[in-house]
């Protein structure tokens, strides 16, 4: 196996814009007293004063109930909460999705648990990626913490369940018939994850109505995920080229399971935090909403999970419709 040495990049945080405040004044939050501090040229602006008040802290579009007259009719200031709240709920879920589905399955192609002989310049690649994922989780948790203290108000996340992709994996783990089977479903999560995050990434980096330390955040940690997708897919690849058909029926059958549960709206992180803020009718609104067959998944651009499948010739296997 030929390993391309370009893979291994110098740890550091997040590729930034020296010249955006923004995204200056987040990484420099980032580091902290890391001695990453030491090296900026200039005084850097608060994060605090960045907060722009004005701004949506979630787009509008992302919030499943956006269209109801339950919701349409609330106050102004209580949609603004429930705004904050689906950032919050958004960065939440990007954490959980980073340390339990992400990371475990890094650690075991890092471990070589699939006898892929994976070597030194492969190791370091998968090891820094995970270094990179606490990079990410901390800048999300920054970000929430900001809105917190901003808006002034506590969006406590001790109720929101585990997101729905983690309690995806979770069930996957558990029916699981061996250690092997739930290795490659592991795997296969971790893949779908790391693949597809980007989407889920650009749904808000895009969007100009939104709180721009919020868009900064995202696009901070989009920019890794793009080098992340390139390492999951080859990895993958090396992977299922070693493995007997029993076990890649598993790995494909554990990517159209991760991929249904990415792309799907988790409607029990709102309903606790809509039970939370105590709105009238909640209950009915989400029943409705849910059951509403119009509604489209929250992620729609499978590319590059379809481009892995062309690549290791399995695209009509995956019981997947594309369109």
């Amino acid at each position: 196996m030929i390993e391309d040495s370009s893979m291994i990049q110098n740890p550091s945080l997040p590729e930034y814009d020296a010249d955006d405040p923004v995204e200056s004044a987040v990484v420099t939050r980032l580091a902290g007293n890391w001695g990453h501090r030491a090296t900026v040229k200039k005084n850097e602006p608060d994060l605090n004063d960045l907060f722009d008040l004005t701004k949506h802290d979630f787009p509008e579009a992302l919030i499943p109930f956006a269209e109801h007259d339950t919701y349409r009719d609330l106050s102004e200031a209580r949609r603004e909460k429930l705004r904050a709240w689906g950032w919050i709920a958004y960065n939440t879920n990007v954490m959980d999705v980073e340390q339990h589905v992400v990371n475990p399955g890094f650690s075991l192609l890092a471990q070589d648990a699939f006898d892929t002989g994976l070597g030194d310049v492969l190791s370091v690649a998968v090891t820094q990626a995970m270094v990179d994922e606490q990079y990410h989780t901390l800048m999300h948790l920054n970000a929430s913490v900001l809105t917190r203290r901003r808006r002034g108000w506590a969006l406590s996340t001790r109720d929101l369940p585990l997101c729905a992709t983690v309690r995806r994996r979770q069930e996957a783990q558990s029916a699981a018939l061996d250690p092997r089977s739930a290795a490659l479903s592991a795997l296969a999560f971790t893949t779908v994850a790391e693949i597809s995050i980007t989407s889920y990434l650009d749904l808000i980096e895009d969007n100009e109505l939104v709180q721009p330390v919020n868009r900064a955040t995202v696009r901070l940690h989009n920019r890794d995920e793009y080098c992340h997708a390139s390492i999951a897919d080859d990895l993958a690849a090396i992977v299922f080229e070693k493995l007997d058909a029993p076990d890649r029926r598993t790995f494909l059958d554990g990517l159209a399971d991760g991929m249904d549960a990415f792309s799907s709206t988790d409607f029990s992180t709102w309903e606790a935090i809509l039970r939370s803020e105590e709105i009238p009718n909640y209950e009915a609104m989400l029943a409705e909403v849910e059951t509403d067959g119009s509604r489209r998944h929250l992620i729609q651009d499978y590319s590059g999970i379809r481009s892995l499948c062309r690549k290791l010739d399995v695209e009509d296997e995956i019981g997947i419709d594309w369109q």
